[in-house]
């Protein structure tokens, strides 16, 4: 089994890229890349672990886009972390990501919940800061009563404390990727619309923008889900890739290379998904 989707930034700060190495080896894997938001500042250390592990360590990243009006994430696949255009493009990225938790700050406060950058620095481990820092930080002063209950009431994407960051579009971040090597893959397309939502044009219209993959198997689908990403794929001739979307404890019960425990990703995968990066066809 592989797993081609696991973090460091967003766990709970227990799990270094050195720690994932050796969590993947304990799993058995025969593969995993991990998928940072926005940055491969884990990767040296992650790639200075594969003399110590049989598991082979990958790189990748993970990029926020702006689709029909929602947050769309598409993975990085195999994309090479020495080149430089790339990490200075991650570097902008991640300067729209901390113009936008300013702004989400001078937010909350005008919503009664005032709380300062520092109180949400000191919920992360590392200086990549998230909603889910921020969510911690307001159960912290107790304006919720639990982080989750941050996310249904103050700054989910439809709720009045969240502030929309400057995202790619699907074509610019699949360009991107591209020009690093890597192979554009869309990130669990079955958390992005909730009821009713089909993704048979929708994902036709992202093959047009230079998506290459998609996400069949993931850590939290049902296998219904899986069953109709993994067809979709088949039909439209993209790439199927899998992963956990590992958290560490900000996901519990959330186990790297199995997800919630029925998560299989077939090793051959890895194998297209290595002819899609040299060929930039499926095959």
């Amino acid at each position: 089994m592989i797993d081609l989707h696991c973090h460091t930034l967003h766990s709970d700060g227990t799990d270094t890229p050195e720690r994932l190495a050796l969590l993947a080896d304990e799993a058995r894997l025969t593969a995993l890349c991990l998928t940072d938001h926005d940055t491969l500042g884990g990767i040296p250390a992650f790639l200075a672990m594969q003399p110590q592990v049989k598991v082979r360590l990958l790189v990748g990243t993970e990029l926020s886009c702006r689709f029909l009006g929602r947050s769309l994430h598409v993975l990085g696949l195999l994309v090479d972390p020495a080149d430089a255009c790339f990490q200075a493009r991650l570097g902008d990225l991640r300067g729209r990501r901390d113009d936008r938790n300013r702004r989400m700050i001078a937010r909350l406060a005008e919503l009664g919940c005032p709380i300062t950058y520092e109180e949400v620095q000191a919920q992360a481990e590392t200086p990549l800061l998230s909603r889910v820092h921020f969510a911690k930080a307001l159960a912290a002063r107790g304006f919720v009563r639990r982080a989750p209950e941050a996310f249904e009431r103050l700054i989910g994407d439809d709720c009045p404390g969240f502030v929309p960051r400057e995202e790619l579009s699907p074509a610019e971040a699949a360009r991107w990727i591209r020009e690093a090597g890597g192979v554009p893959v869309v990130a669990h397309p079955g958390r992005f619309a909730n009821g009713g939502f089909r993704w048979d044009e929708a994902m036709q219209d992202l093959q047009r923008e230079g998506l290459e993959g998609l996400e069949g198997y993931y850590g939290e689908y049902r296998a219904a889900e899986q069953k109709y990403f993994v067809a979709l794929a088949a039909r439209l001739g993209m790439v199927v890739t899998g992963g956990s979307d590992y958290h560490g404890g900000n996901k519990p019960g959330l186990r790297l290379g199995s997800g919630r425990g029925g998560l299989k990703v077939p090793d051959d995968l890895l194998e297209r998904l290595e002819t899609q990066q040299k060929n930039g066809t499926y095959r």
